[in-house]
């Protein structure tokens, strides 16, 4: 397939916060809200790819508030820009109340890079943009691509 949308690989799990799940501070522990936010973005990037993937880096995790014992945590992915092999996703995470409520507790922007059999880096399928929202966040994601290479080359040069 030549190009996917965005919808068509869209991810949202939901999580049950047990006591293993707890910090010191019987919170979330933030590693385990990463990898379940890692996991997202894999599924999102494998769906779009249809083929092996692996994180290349982890961009502007924000933690805004805690999580405990008992909420249910609901993680949303969607791509938001796509390169040559590379995609980055977007990983929104919120609790849900009883309700249905959601309030939104942490954002991430995850690369992706897919991979062939032998592990080196594969073509992906072009991302047709639909909405405003899907063309703001192109936009976006180019700029945070930009950024994250000019951080490569000044720690490069040792800046």
């Amino acid at each position: 397939m030549d190009a996917k949308t965005v919808e068509e690989s869209r991810v949202e799990t939901v999580y049950l916060v047990r006591p293993t799940h707890l910090n010191g501070a019987n919170r979330l522990f933030g590693g385990i809200l990463m990898q379940w936010m890692d996991e997202a973005a894999g599924i999102v990037a494998k769906r779009h790819s249809m083929c092996n993937v692996t994180t290349a880096s982890v961009d502007n995790l924000t933690f805004l508030q805690g999580a405990y014992q008992g909420d249910m945590i609901v993680i949303k992915g969607k791509l938001t820009w796509v390169g040559s092999s590379s995609m980055e996703v977007c990983v929104d995470t919120y609790v849900e109340n009883l309700s249905g409520e959601r309030n939104h507790i942490n954002n991430a922007h995850f690369m992706m890079v897919a991979l062939d059999e032998n592990d080196r880096p594969v073509k992906v399928p072009r991302l047709i943009l639909q909405t405003e929202d899907e063309y703001l966040a192109w936009a976006h994601g180019e700029e945070r691509r930009r950024i994250r290479i000019q951080r490569k080359k000044d720690k490069l040069d040792g800046i």
